[in-house]
């Protein structure tokens, strides 16, 4: 029952010289009792006297003690042997014999397997076994050289090993110990190994043309053709042109393809690198499936050779199918003094120009701009329309802004006012109502910033709204809506004026008409009357109007401007009063004589 197996050191140096000692401890850590006495010992010692009169008796040397694994150092039993492996993934053999050698170890009853190496085996030989102890059965006990001996299978992990022979040291250990060696036994061979022995019989064929001499012949020369590889068949396929080099000297095929710039191919030096092509097959049965990676001469019944070639034919290369339309000057010579060709006229493969088709824009669905939807038609992957970037640099932060009225039947939207502002930097045109409390209408942005058609303009050619299409009075459709322009910035006669060339002569006087009475206003501020008696004067005029019956303002605007055929804002006296009579308003001859004969400020 004992588990602990180790032994003490009782090997040492001592001032560089080797010397053993008595192990202080037994196998295991078991006590020693190097100096205990018997009883029978310890009975004479009492019983037997001094035989000696002076000093005491010398005691004998003790027995030179030697520990097993010294004794038993690079001691090793070697028996050869064989096992049997089965294969069943090869029709040509069933199982296959595998030598090995057996060494077991004396020093710590340790045993290993090594088999030979054999060059191009394909097997993963050398050791099979690591050097360990054996177990030998299910109850813990490990193989003792009192197992071995030659004839008797000897099974070890599951593998059964044959031992046929040993060496000499190790049948003279056995003998020495007692156990009658069994007579040796022949080693048995691989029938695999040795069929692959056998020497094949090859078979007598007749001599044929030296390949040498056609190589010191046809050394350096090439025929080149140009032919065409077909591969529309295939995805993304094309006609690839490539030039086909046949070796006279050896008979084999070369194919290049050719490559333009920028024609979006990878420029890899060679289609089919040089070697020889099969042209037929020879027909075979096959019993057990192969995989062939080299194509022999017994597998090919005939190869290409110079006479498959030739302007016009087609010919199939490795699964590729090339069209030859041309070949260089040195193969019209070959084939004109080997074979009498003479018609050597070039095949035109040029590809003949497709015929455009017009492309047809669909009509437009009303989302976005027609230029944005136009570009879903244009390309795959749309882009947005290009800008005028010159026009938004000089236009940037050129804003003209006008106030509109919005036409409807509804009564709720006569007094409803509206801020348009047109962005020269892109032609958009965005519209504000500015929100009015109490008014139940609830404003703020009433159209984002968009390019606006103009009435009667096709998705074709679509007419957008210029600054010239604005002007005092004129009517403005967006989307269905129309909007009447009542007045207009300061900033939009300023710029109509310093662009007067680029915009009609009748925008430009609107502009004009309408500012006129305002700038009447200014100059009249600015001649010398107190700015004070000004202001009470106009506030006075208003109270009287207020005190009237509301009447048309416009009508009252445009009956001025009618009157006043030079365009000077100036008025003579009677026709003041007359268009005063007609409009029912009533004149006070105080204030008559205040007020300086101006349509503008009698308007107030």
């Amino acid at each position: 029952q004992r588990t602990s197996f180790h032994r003490s050191q009782t090997l040492d140096f001592k001032n560089g010289y080797a010397f053993s000692r008595l192990p202080r401890e037994g196998v295991g850590g078991e006590t020693l009792f190097a100096n205990q006495l018997s009883q029978d010992e310890l009975d004479d010692l009492c019983t037997k006297g001094a035989t000696l009169t002076y000093g005491q008796v010398k005691r004998p040397a003790p027995s030179r003690f030697t520990p097993a694994f010294v004794a038993n150092d690079k001691k090793v039993l070697k028996f050869d042997a064989y096992f049997m492996e089965e294969v069943a993934i090869s029709p040509e053999e069933h199982y296959r014999i595998r030598h090995v050698g057996l060494y077991y170890y004396l020093e710590d009853d340790s045993m290993c397997i090594i088999e030979p190496k054999v060059k191009n085996s394909g097997l993963v030989q050398g050791k099979l076994m690591r050097r360990h102890r054996v177990p030998k059965n299910e109850h813990g006990d490990y193989y003792h050289w009192k197992d071995l001996n030659l004839g008797i299978d000897l099974t070890i992990y599951g593998r059964t090993y044959r031992l046929v022979n040993c060496d000499s040291f190790t049948k003279v250990f056995l003998e020495s110990q007692g156990i009658e060696v069994n007579p040796p036994e022949e080693l048995v061979s691989d029938p695999y190994t040795e069929q692959r022995r056998t020497p094949v019989q090859k078979p007598i064929v007749p001599a044929g043309p030296d390949p040498f001499r056609q190589f010191l012949t046809y050394d350096t020369k090439v025929l080149r053709f140009y032919a065409i590889w077909d591969d529309t068949n295939c995805a993304f396929g094309d006609h690839h042109p490539c030039i086909i080099h046949y070796f006279l000297a050896d008979d084999t095929v070369e194919v290049r393809e050719v490559y333009k710039r920028n024609d979006g191919r990878d420029p890899f030096p060679v289609l089919m690198r040089r070697q020889r092509l099969p042209k037929i097959f020879v027909d075979k049965t096959k019993n057990f499936p192969s995989c062939v990676l080299e194509i022999t001469d017994h597998e090919v019944q005939e190869w290409y050779s110079p006479k498959d070639f030739g302007i016009g034919k087609t010919v199939t290369l490795l699964g590729r199918t090339f069209l030859i339309y041309d070949c260089d000057k040195f193969t019209q010579d070959f084939y004109r003094e080997k074979y009498g060709l003479t018609d050597f006229q070039p095949l035109d493969v040029n590809k003949k120009p497709l015929e455009k088709v017009p492309q047809v824009i669909p009509p437009y669905n009303g989302f976005g701009i027609p230029e944005d939807s136009l570009q879903n038609c244009l390309s795959l992957f749309p882009k947005p329309p290009r800008k005028d970037i010159v026009k938004m640099l000089e236009n940037n932060l050129k804003v003209l802004r006008y106030q509109v009225a919005l036409e409807s039947p509804v009564p709720e939207d006569k007094n409803r006012r509206f801020i348009l502002s047109y962005f020269l930097s892109d032609d958009t045109i965005s519209i504000y109502e500015p929100p009015v409390r109490n008014s139940g209408i609830l404003g703020g942005k009433y159209l984002r910033k968009t390019k606006v058609t103009k009435p009667g303009s096709t998705p074709e050619n679509p007419m957008y709204y210029e600054p010239s299409d604005f002007t005092i009075g004129s009517t403005i459709e967006v989307f269905g809506h129309r909007f009447v322009i009542t007045d207009a910035d300061e900033y939009v006669l300023n710029y109509l004026e310093r662009n007067a060339k680029s915009y009609p002569a009748a925008t430009v006087q609107s502009m004009r008409d309408h500012f006129l009475p305002r700038k009447v206003v200014v100059e009249t501020a600015s001649s010398g009357i107190p700015k004070k008696d000004l202001d009470d004067l106009i506030v006075e005029v208003q109270k009287e109007l207020k005190l009237q019956a509301p009447f048309n303002t416009r009508q009252f605007h445009e009956t001025f401007h009618h009157f006043d055929k030079e365009g000077s804002g100036f008025l003579d006296k009677t026709t003041f009063l007359n268009i005063c009579d007609r409009f029912n308003v009533p004149t006070s001859t105080i204030l008559l004589k205040k007020v300086r004969w101006k349509g503008c400020c009698a308007c107030g």
